[in-house]
């Protein structure tokens, strides 16, 4: 099995419709804005594009202030689709490796790995930043998504491959995002 490692100059952020109206639906929903909003920043820092999706805004809301404090400069893409590949606008800048985090784990971030997976893009899913109204569906959705690919991990380990050094510039803005 080949394995591949994540790099800065290839990889783009997703984060997929983390809305007000899900604020109390969600389990673990603050946690998951929390580490979304870590990941944003250090995107940001390693200048990844970062692309955001809201699910029906008229309806749902927009995305949460606490992440969107966090999202200057980022692509964000209305939808109806549950996949935000679907999206119109949706484009990967050039990029072929995704970090995706968001939510419901089970059906828009679900929907949008196995299109982008079928696209040949290379997927991480950042675990500690995906959710779900109910904790079985998380479960389910993502071992289905490692088994049709993706790769499960963490925030804070995605931030340190990406970073590859601790000499990187970054780092210690990076480090500081973690602690």
């Amino acid at each position: 099995m080949k394995v591949e490692r994540l790099s800065a100059e290839r990889a783009a952020l997703l984060i997929v419709d983390i809305q007000e109206s899900f604020r109390t639906a969600i389990e673990g929903f603050d946690a998951v804005v929390a580490r979304s909003a870590i990941l944003a920043k250090a995107a940001a820092l390693l200048e990844l594009p970062i692309i955001v999706t809201e699910q029906y805004p008229k309806g749902l809301g927009a995305t949460v202030n606490e992440l969107s404090v966090a999202l200057d400069g980022a692509l964000v893409l209305e939808k109806t689709s549950f996949s935000a590949a679907q999206a119109e606008g949706f484009a990967l800048a050039g990029r072929d490796q995704l970090i995706v985090c968001g939510i419901e784990a089970h059906i828009c971030v679900a929907q949008s790995v196995l299109d982008l997976l079928a696209a040949d893009a290379a997927v991480w899913l950042a675990v500690d930043a995906i959710g779900s109204r109910h904790e079985l569906d998380r479960t389910v959705a993502l071992q289905r998504l490692a088994d049709a690919g993706a790769t499960a991990t963490t925030v804070e380990a995605l931030c340190f491959e990406l970073l590859k050094d601790a000499r990187a510039e970054q780092f210690k803005a990076i480090q500081a995002l973690i602690k």
